[in-house]
């Protein structure tokens, strides 16, 4: 098994990342005055979340999907733990000198079962999305035109990411038109960082395939999600 340099370090990065993303960004709901567009409102997390795509299409282009499909179940079990260790301080009964804070406390890190429940599924499915079709584009361009791979790849993923989560989340309590308004902008908000950062995601990714040696095609790959397998069956870029 060949060691790498830099992978466990992108994957710390990544779990970091996504858990501050979820449950700091969460916990504001922002409105910014732009000119030309007009005031527009926004969870602030959408700020910083797209950074773990960012993540997921440097690793799967230099590594391979099945170890960014690490990465994600790394992520995963991240945002189930914040989740459960999130519920069990916000419901331990506060001490009386801490009572007048509860309320900041809860506020905060209170989410809704159906809430959590939403980001881990949106979060999964959004991420493997991704991978996947990174992994497939770049066979079928022969590792030509990366701004496609990881521009389509993000696209694709975060639709499926913000229509699962704010479906989840809240459907039945928003109206339909409120759900499409608030789905469309947070998925163009997303999805336009990814094109804003398409000139660091090829110095990164240069640099990552120059440092490692490494630069890999899923050849042959298993695409199932539930494996924690690397790269059985795959073969680098000869």
């Amino acid at each position: 098994m060949k060691n790498y340099k830099y992978y466990d370090l992108l994957l710390g990065g990544y779990v970091c990342v996504l858990l501050c993303a979820n449950l700091i960004g969460a916990a504001k709901v922002t409105t910014l005055h732009l000119p030309v567009v007009g005031s527009v409102t926004f969870m602030a997390g959408v700020l910083f979340f797209p950074i773990s795509y960012f993540f997921g299409d440097v690793l799967t282009e230099v590594y391979g999907y099945a170890r960014d499909r690490r990465t994600v179940w790394a992520g995963f079990g991240a945002l189930l733990f914040a989740s459960l260790m999130s519920l069990v301080i916000v419901k331990l009964p506060p001490a009386d000198f801490w009572r007048d804070k509860q309320a900041a406390v809860q506020t905060i890190f209170g989410s809704t079962p159906r809430i959590a429940a939403a980001s881990v599924v949106a979060f999964w499915c959004g991420s493997f999305v991704n991978s996947y079709i990174l992994a497939r584009l770049k066979i079928l361009t022969r590792g030509r035109w990366l701004w496609l791979r990881t521009i389509g790849s993000t696209v694709c993923g975060e639709l499926v990411d913000s229509a699962l989560f704010y479906v989840i989340a809240f459907a039945g309590v928003w109206t339909v038109q409120e759900l499409v308004t608030v789905t469309a902008t947070q998925y163009v908000l997303k999805s336009t960082w990814e094109v804003i950062a398409t000139p660091v995601t090829y110095r990164l990714v240069g640099f990552l395939k120059r440092s490692e040696q490494e630069d890999w095609y899923d050849y042959g790959t298993n695409f199932t999600p539930f494996s924690l397998a690397v790269a059985q069956g795959d073969r680098p870029a000869g």
